[in-house]
């Protein structure tokens, strides 16, 4: 009767995982209609999703995406650190080797699709800001995403169909040339997400790195860009 519950859930967890995931896909698709701007929308899906999944599936708390009390013992799983440490190496190359091909015309353009998002003027509030939108988006794109389907699918097919989602999400408006390379460099950095998740097991951990790369970024577009 145990097994067979269990059987139930799984199932039902597979369901969820899949209509999430097609309705994140969807919304994030919609960037392509200029006037649309429900593809945002994408990550408060990819959350609530997380928790109905988890709740579902009756995940127990060891074996959850989103853990705070093993946060010591997860980052100092094999390699997880240094991969941790990439996303801030990686967002100063990629200022820099924007700054190269584009001048500053690439810093313009990140400042400019998350101006909507974030308050420049106000630091307090901006580093709040920071951390929550790391925060939902690891949930959405790491904990769910990702880490629900690596259930069902290969895990490199998911990293890289969850990173093109991601990725898509943050086009904006542009120079073809800028906007290109914004989001592939995105995209990059997704990747290294979704190893950090999956050595680690553990959203918390991708979301410190996710804060980190994002916080080494703004700070140096202010100072050198």
């Amino acid at each position: 009767m145990k097994n067979q519950q269990i059987m139930e859930n799984n199932k039902k967890s597979v369901v969820l995982t899949m209509t999430g995931t097609a309705i994140m896909i969807l919304l994030t698709v919609t960037k392509a209609v200029p006037s649309s701007n429900i593809a945002s929308y994408s990550v408060f899906v990819g959350i609530a999703f997380f928790f109905i999944t988890e709740a579902v599936s009756k995940t127990p708390n060891a074996e959850s995406g989103l853990r705070f009390h093993t946060i010591v013992e997860d980052i100092k799983k094999p390699h997880v650190i240094a991969w941790a440490l990439l996303p801030g190496v990686s967002g100063i190359a990629t200022l820099v080797v924007g700054n190269l091909i584009f001048s500053g015309a690439f810093a313009a353009h990140v400042i400019g699709r998350t101006s909507s998002i974030l308050s420049f003027d106000k630091t307090v509030l901006l580093i709040g800001q920071v951390i929550i939108a790391a925060f939902g988006e690891e949930i959405a794109y790491r904990g769910f995403f990702l880490g629900k389907s690596i259930k069902i699918l290969p895990f490199w097919f998911c990293a890289v169909v969850s990173s093109l989602t991601f990725a898509a999400g943050h086009i904006a408006a542009g120079n073809t040339g800028v906007v290109l390379y914004d989001v592939v460099t995105v995209f990059i950095d997704s990747l290294i997400f979704s190893v950090i998740y999956h050595k680690s097991g553990n959203c918390v951990i991708s979301t410190f790195s996710h804060i980190l790369g994002n916080a080494i970024s703004l700070v140096a577009v202010f100072l050198f860009f």
